[in-house]
């Protein structure tokens, strides 16, 4: 690997399918932009303390300089963290990969997913966020919450699709007798009543 690629800030997930069994990848997920609000700030935080320097005795211009530069080292690697964190849906696991200078892989079968459930703050609501929670088989899971995921509902529900076309959940039909409710009558007769 060149040092070049180190610094792609890239996680380049498609090195992880397994290719050879068919693996695609159906989404890959990135952050979403309310992720990096907060580095941004602190980002901008930066600023005022170099502004300071000009007003401050000759002998102390490093010290708004320091805390400026660290504000500013700071946030840079809180934006990084967040544009190398990926959560891939493949058509055989859920898979995140995440870190800046080691990353880390934690993998779920599709088979294992029992439960998704998708937390949507106030304000998630309002941008169009939301967080995955994960219950699985397993007790002890490297993969349980995945944080700042957009149009969480259309991801869960792709989630859901891939769970369905790999068979492992029955497939619910109804016969046309459940849509006509009883035999004699009665639903149709009960449900007028109360119109």
């Amino acid at each position: 690997m060149s040092v070049l690629r180190l610094f792609e800030f890239d996680p380049r997930v498609e090195r992880h399918l397994i290719a050879d069994e068919g693996e695609v990848i159906i989404d890959e997920v990135r952050k979403h932009w309310a992720a990096i609000v907060g580095p941004m700030l602190e980002l901008a935080a930066a600023v005022p303390f170099l502004l300071i320097i000009f007003w401050v005795p000759a002998a102390a211009w490093w010290v708004p300089f320091v805390i400026a530069m660290c504000l500013a080292l700071h946030a840079t690697w809180r934006i990084l963290q967040a544009r190398m964190d990926r959560f891939v849906i493949t058509n055989m696991r859920v898979f995140r990969v995440h870190g800046i200078l080691s990353q880390h892989i934690a993998t779920m079968p599709i088979a294992r997913i029992l439960d998704i459930s998708v937390r949507k703050p106030m304000i998630g609501r309002i941008f169009g966020y939301g967080h995955f929670v994960f219950e699985s088989a397993a007790q002890d899971q490297g993969l349980r919450e995945i944080r700042y995921v957009g149009s969480p509902d259309e991801r869960g529900s792709s989630i859901q699709r891939v769970i369905q076309r790999s068979g492992l959940r029955g497939a619910v039909r109804q016969s046309k007798a459940d849509h006509a409710g009883p035999p004699d009558g009665t639903w149709r007769r009960a449900s007028a009543r109360w119109r």
